[in-house]
């Protein structure tokens, strides 16, 4: 089940394209400015913190090093 969840995220943001690039670069590519902006990007990290703990889940990492990983995986999604 949690595999078909994963799945279906990763294909919603590959629709959305963020898997291309990072948020932050998607923001910019859509022009986005201001509310939009911030409101994108706010989606945009809540999606990639989802889809982020559902690999560190699958990796069985727990503690500090999954911290560690989700936040690293986060950070690469956002552009930050």
């Amino acid at each position: 089940m949690k595999s078909l969840a994963l799945a279906v995220a990763l294909v919603a943001l590959a629709a959305t394209g963020v898997l291309a690039d990072t948020c932050t670069a998607s923001a910019d590519a859509k022009k986005l400015a201001g509310a939009a902006r911030t409101s994108f990007l706010t989606k945009c990290q809540k999606d990639a913190q989802t889809t982020c703990e559902s690999q560190a889940a699958d990796k069985k990492l727990a503690g500090a090093a999954k911290t560690s990983f989700t936040t690293k995986c986060v950070k690469d999604a956002v552009g930050g």
